[in-house]
């Protein structure tokens, strides 16, 4: 496996979709990256050269990924929560942020469901 910033990209994959592995780095970036590095993305990891690796590690050391960019959203979300704002007040309770229906949906972010007993007429 090739290593870059931190992270063991898979070597049987194309080198576009293996860097879709970089926290950070999504399709259109990644294109970008091999765009400036001179790479075809194409190419199998496994066949790409040390001079081609080199390229594309100088590449994306100019963008701010992986452990960098965990830190800052974690920074920002920790920002909202202190200011009090109604996104921060919604990542306290640990409810949907965006505007989400939560009366019938919303389990990804409230979690299992806990009954509540009715009571009798």
């Amino acid at each position: 496996m090739a290593r870059i910033s931190g992270v063991d990209i898979p070597r049987d994959k194309r080198v576009v979709i293996s860097l879709t592995y970089i926290y950070g780095i999504g399709k259109p970036t990644a294109i970008e990256v091999l765009q400036k590095a001179g790479v075809d993305e194409n190419k199998r990891v496994k066949n790409l050269s040390e001079e081609e690796l080199a390229a594309i590690r100088r590449e994306i050391a100019s963008l701010k990924v992986e452990g960098d960019l965990r830190r800052e959203v974690a920074m920002n979300i920790k920002r909202l929560m202190e200011i009090g704002c109604y996104r921060g007040i919604r990542h306290r309770k640990g409810l949907p942020v965006r505007g989400q229906n939560t009366r019938c949906n919303a389990r990804t972010r409230k979690g299992k469901v806990k009954t509540v007993a009715n009571k009798k007429k």
